[in-house]
């Protein structure tokens, strides 16, 4: 079966960071596109980055690009997420996704499912 494990969320404060990891399982990790998307409360899920099957493309959305770096160790089947500089705005739940393809076309687009997430809150 195929798992997608969120981990590294927490509680910060404004102007903090946190690193998320996500451990896959159950697929080849590096025949894969990877990305991150978050949902708040209320409103709508939001790509905010995908990193190409080997690392060389890293796409992300407007509201983290300069503050969140994504990256993966293929060999230890996890995709990170350093997320620097959080504003209270950030704060959702976290999630990793397998995407369809090797490659990535923006941060959002299609994929094949999501882990369980991780909460970050981001205090002001």
């Amino acid at each position: 079966q195929r798992h997608l494990v969120e981990s590294g969320g927490g509680v910060v404060q404004t102007g903090g960071s946190l690193r998320l990891s996500c451990v896959a399982s159950g697929f080849i990790l590096d025949h894969y596109a990877m990305g991150w998307f978050r949902q708040a409360p209320g409103q709508e899920r939001e790509g905010i980055g995908c990193i190409s099957n080997s690392g060389q493309r890293i796409d992300y959305s407007d509201s983290v690009k300069g503050r969140f770096t994504i990256a993966r160790d293929n060999a230890k089947n996890t995709v990170y997420l350093e997320m620097n500089d959080l504003r209270p705005e950030d704060t959702a739940v976290y999630y990793c996704a397998k995407r369809t393809n090797w490659y990535c076309s923006g941060a959002a687009g299609h994929f094949d499912f999501l882990g369980q997430g991780t909460q970050v809150t981001v205090s002001a």
